[in-house]
């Protein structure tokens, strides 16, 4: 007899649910999925937070009752989530570890057991998470099985995923239960009736024809039976049958009629181990670092950089985090979990993103901060210097075509294009032989003629869609050159038709170090994407493999190799602007092959800007860059929100 498993996903806080509908969510969705487990002869797995089963106890507390019950009578199987529903990779490792701590122990409290298995909250999963679930006490992890599948070039017909996720060490293994998007996607349309009953079991007998492991039939929400949350305009009218009733109908057909075992996912998951024994994967790599479910436009700069203002949010709650960390107030770890959940990022309804927002200010205020960005630049005082000659013991030179200013420390060498906006044309440090590391691989450089452009560090590409509008920092500049005690800056206003761009360059007079800030002095996000910092790696300083270092959500610093394309920025469709990127919640990138290096650090609780990598192999060598988004596109992005300014440090790694 051939297994399957099913896992619904209960969550209240859905981002288009608004706070009066949550009742009708459970009597129109949670209520028949309960029937249907205590009714029917096959089992199921329910999956939801601690806050969502805090609500429905305080909705309808005769629901949490059965679902101990049917706990208790092994009917049914608690899938751990955590406090709420998170974006882990672009969290820091503390809050990840509040959030399942506090929903562990609500569990406990109102069903009375602990889940042995957890489900990645928008199976956006980052290998560093791993000692996370492990930390937990988690018996193993579900995780979607087609985007780890693109993270290694598998051929889903061809080679199958393993039994286990591994860390980036190989030292931390859990078993892994793979759902599947096109499973749980063709099931939502049969209960709907978008496809016919035989074109779903068409479809079924060829996967279950073909696998050896037991199928993931349905791993997704239960508030799209009998209920339409409202979230897009073409969501499909309420089948007139029932869809929890469609729904029953058809695990009654493939139980008694294919002779499929539904069986809960604990249950699955050691059928799988004895299926596929030992063997275990990393499930990231650098072209997805942080795979997610479903297709490529549900990838995670959706909860980083879109949404209604989710660089705002981001950045304030890492300023609450810093505020909270090494604390123990239980209280406030619970707000700052609601407000890095992932469903305020997306459709969330106006009456409720103004209450986060809020709710955020009140949080802040309490602390002693403020809710305003900081990411611009420094505001200075210094004395103003002219454009040449000696400044203190640091040489400034222009050539003679006026194009390149030249900047010269005991331990920096720095040139600039004053003819594209301060552009970095070559940065060398004294610690790497003076060899140029970051600078502009000029037009020519690359001999496909898909590569033949410039390619300029320290600059900013804006782009707005509905204008067809492109709008860069590339413009001549005569910057205004000054020094404090400790560094030389360098600060350039361009005029736009859009508005005035302020960029500024910060040179250590003692030290290895040169910062980069831009400012949109009263710009607002435009309906489009907003990319900046661009630092394009010269081939010339790296003999070995290039490797990216970062943190994606856990303690323990992830690297990437760039042995092949790595296309983050790469649209998805053509409303949506990414591929994937990096947490980088640390506010720390390291780009090196082991022997030269380079750090680049910022600070998210100023402005938690995205970074993303784009590397492309081409004769002669490999363009390799590191961007950083202010803004990216998808269905849930709108435009208005204020564009904040940006900066960030770029030194030698030690």
């Amino acid at each position: 007899m051939k297994q399957a498993y099913t896992i619904f996903h209960l969550n209240l806080a859905y981002s288009s649910i608004a706070e009066g509908q949550r009742g009708t969510v459970i009597e129109k969705c949670y209520m028949p999925l309960l029937e249907l487990i205590e009714q029917c002869d096959f089992k199921i797995g329910i999956e939801l937070t601690g806050w969502t089963l805090l609500q429905i106890n305080a909705l309808l507390p005769a629901w949490v009752t059965r679902f101990r019950a049917a706990l208790a009578a092994g009917r049914t199987e608690l899938i751990g989530s955590g406090y709420c529903q998170i974006i882990g990779p672009l969290i820091p490792f503390e809050v990840n570890q509040w959030n399942q701590r506090i929903g562990l122990n609500i569990y406990e409290e109102l069903l009375g057991v602990k889940p042995r298995l957890a489900l990645v909250n928008e199976m956006a999963y980052s290998s560093g998470m791993l000692e996370l679930y492990q930390d937990a006490g988690y018996e193993g992890i579900i995780m979607d099985s087609d985007n780890v599948t693109l993270a290694h070039d598998f051929i889903a017909s061809q080679q199958r995923l393993p039994s286990y996720a591994s860390d980036q060490s190989g030292s931390i293994r859990l078993p892994v239960l793979w759902s599947d998007s096109i499973l749980f996607q063709k099931l939502q349309r049969y209960c709907h009736g978008d496809i016919r009953q035989v074109d779903y079991l068409g479809y079924f007998e060829k996967r279950l024809a073909n696998s050896r492991v037991p199928l993931a039939l349905y791993c997704n929400d239960a508030e799209i039976f009998d209920y339409r949350p409202g979230r897009y305009d073409s969501e499909s009218k309420l089948h007139p049958e029932g869809e929890w009733q469609r729904l029953a109908n058809l695990f009654d057909k493939l139980v008694n009629e294919y002779v499929i075992e539904m069986a809960l996912p604990s249950i699955v998951l050691k059928k799988h181990l004895s299926l596929n024994g030992l063997e275990s994967l990393c499930l990231t790599s650098a072209t997805q670092p942080i795979p997610v479910k479903k297709q490529a436009k549900y990838n995670i700069s959706r909860w980083a950089i879109t949404g209604r203002d989710d660089l705002w949010l981001n950045t304030m709650c890492q300023r609450l985090y810093q505020s909270l960390k090494g604390g123990n107030d239980e209280v406030q770890w619970r707000s700052l979990c609601e407000l890095w959940s992932s469903d305020i990022r997306t459709h969330i309804t106006a009456e409720r993103w103004s209450a986060a927002q809020q709710q955020v200010r009140q949080m802040l205020a309490a602390l002693g901060d403020n809710s305003s960005f900081d990411g611009g630049l420094e505001q200075l005082f210094p004395t103003k210097k002219s454009n040449h000659g000696v400044c203190d013991g640091v040489t400034v030179e222009r050539d003679p075509e006026g194009i390149m200013l030249t900047l010269v420390t005991p331990d920096i060498r720095l040139r600039v294009n004053l003819r594209r906006g301060m552009a970095i044309d070559s940065l060398a440090f004294r610690s790497h032989g003076w060899q140029p590391v970051i600078g502009t691989l000029p037009h020519g450089y690359f001999d496909s003629i898909e590569l033949g452009a410039d390619f300029y560090s320290a600059i900013t590409v804006i782009e707005k869609v509905t204008q067809h509008q492109r709008i860069t920092d590339l413009e001549k500049v005569e910057p205004v050159i000054t020094h404090d005690e400790h560094h030389l800056y360098l600060r350039a206003v361009l005029v736009t038709k859009d508005g005035e761009i302020v960029k500024q360059l910060r040179i250590s007079r003692h030290g290895e170090t040169v910062g980069f800030g831009i400012e949109f002095p009263g710009w607002k996000r435009p309906y489009g994407t907003v990319r900046t910092g661009y630092l394009t790696f010269l081939p010339e300083a790296f003999t070995g493999t290039v490797k990216v270092r970062t943190r994606n959500g856990g303690k323990m610093v992830e690297s990437f190799e760039l042995d092949r394309d790595v296309l983050h920025t790469q649209p998805a469709s053509t409303l949506v602007s990414a591929t994937t990127g990096l947490g980088g919640e640390s506010g720390s990138i390291t780009v090196t092959d082991d022997t030269v290096g380079v750090v680049i650090d910022w600070q998210p609780s100023a402005c938690a800007a995205f970074p993303m990598l784009y590397h492309r192999e081409c004769s002669p060598a490999a363009l390799t860059r590191v961007i950083f988004s202010l803004a990216e596109l998808d269905e849930s992005s709108r435009d208005g929100a204020e564009l904040p300014g940006f900066s960030f440090s770029i030194s030698p790694s030690r």
